[in-house]
């Protein structure tokens, strides 16, 4: 290998699209520097060069009513892969209950376009989801959960996630209406909370969503 092939090799691979070639578009949704310098950012094809506020109203008119909650007592490095699931399914808000501070790098950027808010306590989460009439559906492999593979799950409702490790707070497990384990067939005890989320995030998909409006390129 050549020393410029190796530094190709090592070389971030160029995502995204470059400056806009030929007559500029008539298109209000459009950012002018994007549109002069490229578009790197993780987004899909169908929003490329469009401002980031014009992203934003685009996905609340679509945004799906289940909402996704996630404890954070312990600064837990799931959440961001978390939120970049919630963005990827639409979630309506991610909600972070416990330490304000999370790390954002699993994100991926996709936070900007995802509606977030904090709950100091388990209490604050569960007087919103009460006052909002949502149901808070905790996930979490514990003695008395029922099969999320077999749960109707409601459409509008708050999905709950717990620490890794530790899992659901007995708090917010007396906050649920339901507690629903992910079904297991190896050794380990428990999956990761980010993969959890994942996978409860497309059961409620599957059950609610319009697949056919997904896969957007």
């Amino acid at each position: 290998m050549t020393g410029a092939d190796a530094a190709d090799g090592d070389r971030a691979p160029a995502h995204g699209v470059g400056p806009w070639e030929g007559p500029l578009p008539a298109d209000t949704r459009l950012d002018p520097e994007l549109l002069a310098h490229g578009d790197r950012r993780n987004v899909v094809d169908r929003y490329r060069y469009w401002r980031h506020e014009e992203i934003v109203t685009d996905l609340d008119e679509r945004r799906h009513p289940f909402h996704v909650a996630i404890e954070n007592w312990q600064h837990d490095l799931n959440i961001g892969s978390v939120v970049r699931t919630a963005n990827a399914f639409l979630a309506r808000e991610v909600h972070i209950v416990g330490n304000r501070r999370w790390n954002r790098r699993g994100a991926m950027v996709t936070d900007r376009y995802q509606h977030i808010r904090h709950h100091p306590t388990v209490d604050d989460l569960a007087r919103w989801a009460a006052q909002a009439g949502l149901p808070v559906i905790g996930i979490d492999n514990l003695p008395g959960s029922v099969p999320l593979e077999t749960y109707a799950l409601p459409r509008a409702c708050v999905l709950v996630f717990g620490q890794e490790s530790v899992g659901l707070s007995d708090a917010i497990r007396d906050a649920s209406t339901a507690t629903l384990a992910i079904g297991q067939y190896g050794s380990t005890r428990s999956i990761n909370a980010g993969a959890a989320a994942a996978i409860a995030m497309h059961a409620w998909i599957r059950l609610h969503g319009d697949v056919a409006a997904g896969h957007r390129g």
